[in-house]
């Protein structure tokens, strides 16, 4: 039998003094109030009642069991109402991962925003380009560029990023304008690092469905997105980066688009959650929003 429940069928008969008033009370059977009863006290070796043909009282050891049983009883609702309002009501601790340069550029002011619209929240926003792994970290929401790999979690689709490449005027007036991604060979590329070697050693591009893997060169590379648009900006060479990072660059005319009829490479984005009854009000506000700010649609909000 469940030990609670039992509990608290002990209580009530405490309370109200005969086993069928608990009964009526409780909407189950006199019997099932008298096995509920018989075990505890099978499980304690004790008896907790003194029990004539109309009524029973506590013993010595069952009062001071009733008066725990109340204690732990009391936890246990408040325990259970602090779940249920966790899931209506967004509060506590979420831990969010996120990658470097699109947390710090875009995903860190709209935290902000969130957390003024949720006080009663607090945010961990941990930045790192690597694979981190939810159950071992604590991480409850991940956002995740290119392959999400094998996942118990859901994964909601991001806008992707757009990649286009760029170059200070001065560069370009000096070092001449690339026409064809092969051009690049001939040019100082700033490379931003993440994963392998490979992978910034390499830029892809994409014309009429047809793709080139260009092997770059350049003396700067950096996992710093700043410090490459920075270099870029003062002319040291061509960067390559997403769409929305170097527009307002572009805009301003630091920076000039080159190769603008050839597509970047473009990489999926994704947030991570949990699935199903697991997901409190925190985490579901938290991915809505996120969707709403960056992606194409929102969570089931049941």
């Amino acid at each position: 039998m469940d030990r609670l429940t039992s509990m608290a069928v002990f209580t009530k008969a405490a309370e109200l003094g005969s086993f069928a008033a608990v009964a009526t009370a409780m909407d189950i059977s006199p019997q099932m109030v008298a096995k509920h009863v018989a075990y505890l006290e099978n499980r304690l070796g004790t008896s907790l009642l003194n029990r004539t043909t109309r009524r029973q009282s506590l013993t010595a050891v069952g009062s001071s069991y009733y008066e725990r049983c109340k204690i732990i009883l009391s936890e246990t609702d408040s325990a259970e109402a602090l779940v249920r309002d966790m899931r209506t009501e967004p509060k506590g601790v979420l831990r969010v991962s996120a990658p470097v340069t699109f947390g710090s550029s875009k995903l860190a002011p709209f935290v902000t925003r969130y957390l003024e619209q949720y006080p009663e929240v607090q945010v961990e926003l941990v930045l790192t380009d690597r694979r981190v792994d939810p159950l071992k970290e604590g991480f409850e929401v991940m956002l995740r560029i290119g392959d999400v790999g094998d996942s118990n979690l859901v994964a909601a689709a991001l806008k992707p990023y757009r990649i286009i490449a760029c170059a200070a005027p001065a560069y370009l007036k000096t070092h001449g304008i690339p026409t064809t991604p092969a051009h690049l060979t001939e040019h100082e590329c700033l490379a931003y690092m993440y994963g392998a070697p490979s992978t910034f050693s390499h830029w892809q591009f994409t014309r009429d469905r047809k793709t080139e893997n260009i092997q770059i060169k350049g003396r700067l590379r950096s996992n710093d997105w700043p410090s490459l648009l920075g270099a870029a900006i003062q002319g040291k060479g061509i960067t390559l980066g997403p769409e929305y990072l170097l527009s307002d660059a572009i805009k301003t005319g630091s920076l000039i688009q080159v190769l603008p009829d050839y597509e970047g490479q473009t990489r999926s984005m994704y947030i991570l959650y949990p699935a199903g009854r697991s997901l409190t009000a925190k985490v579901r506000s938290f991915v809505n929003a996120v969707i709403t700010e960056f992606g194409y649609e929102s969570v089931d909000k049941s």
